[in-house]
């Protein structure tokens, strides 16, 4: 940079992204950058079935969930509690950025789902300080998701997005090296689900039903004057029904006329059936298999609810990854020395407004936060006081409070005193400094 902010140094340093593109791309003008697409070539692409596009909005709201779960690689203190964060690739890429084209969170939302989608999905290290086939000792700079393929003893053969020629390449890889995720709950979206089966059947009666319902059709049958008995009268009726037929289509508002003798009989009435009661009976059952309540989807549950969900959904989730992060991608001598991978809930997101103010009080009373602490969960910038870092009651004195004085004070005697030299007499208090 510049050693003054000179207009002679603006002119010399200035950049122009529009300005300076001739030639394009600076060292790349004469160069090859890859192939292009129209949409994101890395992004995952969830399989086109009918069951799949029922689940795929619940697998993108779980997807959502997991990925704002902070999972970290930490160092554990001897009896397995958090002690610090390390500064590792691996944390980068857990924590800011994967690749070059997925941040942290955009990563882990990738991987989940993917995960629930598949069934299966292989964590692939892509950039590592050392060669994961020769040791074991290597920092993970970036890392993908791949699709598996195939399987083998030893290896698997995973599709995989190289960033460098932008196209989707077979890798077969060492299953020691690569994280192999599976979904906890493999049998109830992956495998044939009978639940499922019969929601897709009932919903497809009713696209069935509302089809015909809005096709235009009038479904009428019409009363003649006359008996329909010979070939005559039936003719001379289908002329009748043509007749009718012309004038609708031809009148731009579909009138037409009947004769004061004749009667029309209309049939598409509302049908009434339970399809509709059917298909949210099932979807409920469905919601109840993959382990959370309709009102969490919707935004409406309760803190039983959102609770059961975290618990019976969300963590078995991101229990599985950070347990085959760990591992895969932490040796035993790394383990032995501490290290982990960690993943830390936010117990405060789900609390209302209404609700914070006691449970700051009871946590700062106990000496279990800090008031900075909880301010940083408030969104607050923190307090430059050594007593706001304190973990303590703060509605109990210091030792070091200065004494003060309230006075000659006689304590009455004690219960079954009867007045015997022997006994406690009479006490003073207050004019007398506490023992230190």
């Amino acid at each position: 940079m510049p050693d003054k902010d000179t207009f002679g140094s603006r002119l010399k340093h200035a950049w122009n992204a529009f300005f300076n593109r001739d030639p394009p791309y600076g060292d790349y003008a004469y160069t090859d950058i890859g192939p292009s697409y129209s949409v994101r070539p890395d992004r995952p692409v969830p399989r086109m079935s009918t069951e799949r596009t029922i689940l795929t909005a619940i697998i993108n709201r779980i997807a959502i969930d997991v990925s704002q779960v902070n999972i970290q690689h930490v160092r554990l203190d001897a009896n397995g509690r958090y002690q610090e964060t390390m500064d590792s690739g691996l944390n980068n890429c857990l924590t800011l950025e994967a690749n070059i084209d997925q941040n942290a969170l955009q990563f882990k939302h990738n991987l989940v789902f993917s995960l629930l989608d598949e069934g299966f999905v292989a964590l692939v290290p892509v950039d590592t300080t050392m060669n994961p086939n020769v040791t074991d000792s290597y920092d993970i700079k970036t890392m993908r998701i791949g699709r598996i393929q195939e399987w083998y003893p030893q290896f698997v053969k995973v599709e995989l997005y190289n960033e460098r020629t932008g196209m989707k390449e077979m890798l077969t890889l060492p299953k020691r090296s690569t994280a192999i995720i599976e979904n906890p709950l493999y049998a109830v979206m992956n495998d044939p689900n009978g639940t499922l089966k019969r929601l897709v059947h009932k919903m497809a009666l009713l696209d069935r039903v509302d089809e015909q319902t809005g096709s235009g059709k009038l479904n009428i049958l019409m009363q003649l004057p006359y008996a329909l008995k010979g070939e005559a009268r039936i003719n001379q009726a289908e002329d009748r029904r043509k007749t009718l037929e012309s004038q609708l289509n031809e009148n731009k508002l579909g009138v037409g006329y009947i004769d004061s003798t004749e009667r029309v009989i209309q049939l598409n009435r509302p049908l009434e059936n339970g399809l509709q009661q059917e298909i949210e009976y099932l979807s409920g059952q469905l919601y109840n298999e993959i382990g959370f309540s309709q009102a969490v989807f919707n935004g409406t549950a309760s803190d039983t609810e959102q609770t059961n969900y975290q618990n019976k959904l969300i963590e078995p989730i991101v229990a599985a990854i950070a347990l085959e992060m760990k591992r895969k991608f932490l040796t035993k001598t790394a383990r032995s020395q501490g290290q982990s991978i960690y993943y830390f809930k936010e117990p405060f997101k789900f609390i209302p407004i209404s609700a914070l103010a006691d449970i700051a009080d009871v946590m700062t009373r106990n000496a279990i936060m800090s008031s900075n602490e909880f301010r940083q969960i408030l969104g607050m910038k923190v307090v430059d006081t050594q007593d706001a870092d304190a973990l303590r009651n703060k509605n109990m004195p210091m030792d070091t409070e200065p004494y003060v004085d309230y006075g000659s004070t006689v304590v009455p005697p004690m219960d079954g005193y009867d007045g015997n030299q022997n006994e406690e007499p009479l006490r003073e208090v207050g004019n007398y400094a506490p023992e230190v």
